[in-house]
C-alpha cells in the first residue's frame, strides 16, 4: 500500500514542475535545454526529499527562513524574465545559463524537501521514495516543456506573456 501512496506523493510533487515547464516551453527552447532542465529538476527531486530528511528540522531551527516566500520570490523574477522574452521582436531559440536552470529546479522542488521531513511516517524506504519522485519530476518537467512548445507554435508570443503574468500571479498568491 505504501508505494501507492508514494507513487501518488510523486505525482503531487511533479505537478508544479509540469505546470511551470508547460509555462516555460512556450519560449521555443532547444531540445538540449528540454532534456537538461528536466534532469536537472530530476536531481532536484532525488536528492531534496533526501536533505529534507535529514537536515530539514535542523535547517529551519538554525536559519527561520519561509520557503514558500523564496519560492514566491524565485516564480515572481522567472514570470518577469518571461514577459520580457515575450516582447523582444526577434524570435531566437534562448540559451539559458547554467544558473537559471539550477534555480528553475530549485524552485519546483522545495517542496520536496518539506515532504522530506515526514517521508519516513510513510515508508522507511527513503531512496526508493526519492527514486520515484526524481522519476516522475524528470518525466512531467519534459513533457510540460513540450507541450509548451506546442502551444507555443499555435499561440505564439501571447502565449509567452500571458505565461509569465501566471507565474507572477502565483509567486503573489504563494507568497501570501
Amino acid at each position: 500500500m505504501h508505494v501507492f501512496v508514494i507513487f501518488l506523493i510523486a505525482i503531487s510533487l511533479s505537478m508544479d514542475a509540469f505546470s511551470l515547464s508547460l509555462l516555460y516551453g512556450t519560449l521555443n527552447l532547444k531540445k538540449s535545454f528540454v532534456w537538461n532542465l528536466s534532469l536537472i529538476v530530476a536531481f532536484y527531486h532525488f536528492f531534496m526529499p533526501l536533505c529534507g530528511h535529514f537536515f530539514g528540522k535542523l535547517l529551519f531551527q538554525i536559519f527561520p527562513l519561509n520557503p514558500e516566500f523564496i519560492v514566491s520570490i524565485i516564480l515572481c523574477l522567472i514570470g518577469i524574465q518571461m514577459i520580457l522574452e515575450s516582447l523582444k521582436q526577434e524570435k531566437e531559440v534562448k540559451e539559458f545559463h547554467f544558473a537559471e536552470l539550477l534555480l528553475f529546479g530549485f524552485a519546483v522542488s522545495m517542496d520536496s524537501f518539506s515532504i522530506g521531513i515526514g517521508i519516513s511516517a510513510i515508508s522507511p524506504h527513503l531512496l526508493l521514495c526519492a527514486l520515484t519522485f526524481s522519476i516522475c519530476s524528470g518525466f512531467f518537467t519534459w513533457l510540460g516543456l513540450n507541450l509548451g512548445k506546442k502551444l507555443n507554435d499555435v499561440f505564439g508570443i501571447l502565449a509567452s506573456f500571458i505565461g509569465g503574468i501566471i507565474l507572477i500571479v502565483l509567486g503573489i498568491i504563494y507568497g501570501l
